[in-house]
This record gives structure tokens, C-alpha cells and sequence, in this order.
């Protein structure tokens, strides 16, 4: 057992930190619902900024920030075209359904990132009595279910395009978005440019405790507004999550990269470990995936026994494990886990 627990289960593990703290302990506080919170306005402001969209919106989770989106741009019996690797498809307990009254034509993209043909070839006839509407495209970037690939910025450009000459509205998950920017060298303006509605987290490699801003136009965030109410998101006086979530754009973001690069560390020296497979390649932000393959051995055997050693890992598939870097996880606390993942394979 190690003297400390190495948490590589999820980004969203990570605890605020003293700075953190002490901005959340100053925040300025007020009734966000009637702008009078002067925290989140800032964090409005910040953002809109950043991503280079006329407005923004505080919102406690980015699952909301989906829902949200998906209601202002859909209707009920419309459709939406993701990747099957969503996660609005697959973690959001059927959100989309219930909330919206919405189908999903799902895609095949590699590492879940399709192409604008794909899309094109996916778009329902528009006069046709008995398909639903093609109302919006949602793309995620990164990938969480593609092993944490970036979308190229062209590949984006491409569906924006093949999008707006359907008439469609075009929406990012952008839980990782910071990641993606920071790997590509792409600023989030630029991604922001080719969607009508995005998202960033502040409690992935951000290191916050809560939230995540939605971005758009001023007529697009007026709607977001209702559904946040209607979705139960009023938060009043939430300048002490927004000073969190401030502190994190200011401090957190150009650190990232490191996080990339103690991944790429974790994901080769798992590929070094006998009885899993990694595609070291394959992995190109702070996601490592890899299989298990050892006989008699199962990905929730493998987490379990990690976890009465200190180490924490998560279980993907059966066979599949994913773990994640983070500002809390340093390249000894990767060393310390590699080891203890080998010492309890060969046990």
C-alpha cells in the first residue's frame, strides 16, 4: 500500500487548490439569476472572450450544458447526428430522450472523429414526410470514447460546412476542449468559429470543483437561460463556484500540457507491462486506454486489486481499462502506478 492514494480514474478527481480555495473563500457574491452576481459576470465576460462568442452562461455541470443546447436547437421528433462514441449517447443516462424528445443517427468516425461526407451522406431529406429533421450535429472534442483525440481543425471546418449548407445547427461538447487547444496548438476561438453553441469544463484538467460555461449568441444563451431554469440550474449566489472555475482559466490552462506528456509516459510503460496492450500512438491528450489481456484476468479484477495497492484506475469495457492524468498525479506518482499495475499482474 503506498502512503498516498494515486487517483487516476478521472480529471474530474482533482482537489482545488490552496489559490483555488482562497479565490473561492474572496469571491464577491450576488443573485446570479438577476446578473447581480459580480463573480460570474466576470466569468461570463472571461469566457465569451476566450471562445470568441457574443455571450455565455454559468452552468453547474457540462451534461447540463448538452441538454441545454440540444433543447434550443431541437424539437421534438428531430434528430441529432453524433458519433456512436458520444457521450451524450452513452453517459447521460438518456437525457437527450427524455428531455428533448430527440432521436440520434449515430456515426462511425475513427477515434470517434467523422468526417463532413459523413455527415452530408447522414442528413435526412428535408421534404420527407416520414424521417425526422436533421436539426443539429454534435461533435466532441476531445473524444472521450475515441482515446482522447483532438479534432483537426480543417476535419471541423469540413462538418461546419457540409452543416450549414444543410441548414443544420451545429453543436461541441467541449468537456476537454482546454486539452484539445493546448495539444493542437489551436486557439478555442478558432474551434468555436465553426459551431453555433460549445462548451468548456472546469472540472476536468481544469482542476476545479463544479461547472461549466455554455457559449453562443446572445439569442442562443437567452434561450440557454430558460432551459437552465427549467432544467433546475439557478444557482444564485454561485460567485464562489465561478471564482473557482476564474481561477482555473488563469492558472490551469498552459499546464495541461504536461498532463499530455506524463499520459504518453503512463501509456508506454503500460505497453512495457506483460499481459496488456496499449496503441501508445493511439493516445494523443491526458485519456490513456488499454486492454487486458492476460488470461483469467478481467479489467474490474485488474481496478480492484490496483485500488488495495493505492492506485486508481477505472474499468471501460470488460476487458478495457482507462486512466486519466491530472494536476494531481505527478510523473513518480505514474512511475509508482506502473510498478504497482506490473507487481500485480505478475503476483
Amino acid at each position: 500500500m503506498q502512503n498516498r492514494f494515486i487517483d487516476l480514474y478521472s480529471d474530474t478527481k482533482s482537489k482545488p487548490s490552496a489559490g483555488m480555495r482562497k479565490a473561492m473563500a474572496d469571491a464577491e457574491v450576488g443573485d446570479e439569476q438577476k446578473y447581480e452576481d459580480p463573480t460570474v459576470e466576470r466569468l461570463r465576460e472571461r469566457v465569451a472572450e476566450l471562445l470568441g462568442t457574443e455571450d455565455s452562461v454559468f452552468m453547474p455541470s457540462g451534461t447540463m450544458c448538452n441538454q441545454a443546447a440540444i433543447r434550443v436547437h431541437c424539437r421534438l421528433g428531430d434528430e441529432v447526428i453524433a458519433d456512436r462514441t458520444a457521450h451524450i449517447i452513452n453517459a447521460e443516462t438518456g437525457g437527450t430522450a427524455a428531455n428533448s424528445g430527440v432521436m440520434i443517427r449515430m456515426l462511425d468516425g475513427p477515434n470517434g472523429v467523422f468526417t463532413g461526407d459523413q455527415v452530408k451522406a447522414a442528413l435526412r431529406d428535408p421534404n420527407s414526410r416520414n424521417s425526422p429533421r436533421s436539426r443539429l450535429v454534435s461533435i466532441e472534442n476531445t473524444s472521450n470514447g475515441g482515446f482522447g483525440t483532438v479534432w483537426p481543425l480543417a476535419t471541423m471546418q469540413g462538418v461546419a460546412k457540409v452543416a450549414r449548407d444543410a441548414g443544420v445547427s451545429l453543436h461541441m461538447d467541449g468537456a476537454r476542449l482546454c486539452n484539445a487547444a493546448v495539444k493542437s496548438g489551436t486557439k478555442a476561438s478558432d474551434y468555436a468559429k465553426c459551431v453555433d453553441s460549445l462548451w468548456l469544463d472546469y472540472t476536468k484538467g481544469l482542476g476545479a470543483p463544479v461547472g461549466a460555461s455554455l457559449a453562443g449568441s446572445k439569442d442562443f444563451i437567452k434561450e440557454a437561460w430558460r432551459q437552465k431554469q427549467m432544467l433546475g440550474g439557478s444557482m444564485r449566489q454561485s460567485g464562489v463556484i465561478a471564482a473557482a472555475a476564474l481561477y482555473a482559466l488563469e492558472h490551469n490552462w498552459d499546464r495541461l500540457a504536461e498532463d499530455h506528456d506524463n499520459a504518453h509516459h503512463l501509456a508506454a510503460g503500460v505497453a512495457n507491462i506483460k499481459g496488456l496492450e496499449c496503441e501508445v500512438d493511439r493516445m494523443q491528450t491526458n485519456l490513456v486506454f488499454f486492454e487486458v489481456k492476460k488470461p483469467g484476468w478481467t479489467s474490474a479484477r485488474l481496478v480492484e486489486a490496483c485500488k488495495e495497492r493505492g492506485v486508481g484506475i477505472g474499468s471501460n469495457t470488460a476487458t478495457r481499462i482507462r486512466a486519466v492524468t491530472h494536476l494531481d498525479v505527478s510523473r513518480a506518482d505514474i512511475d509508482v502506478a506502473l510498478k504497482v499495475i506490473s507487481d500485480v499482474l505478475a503476483a
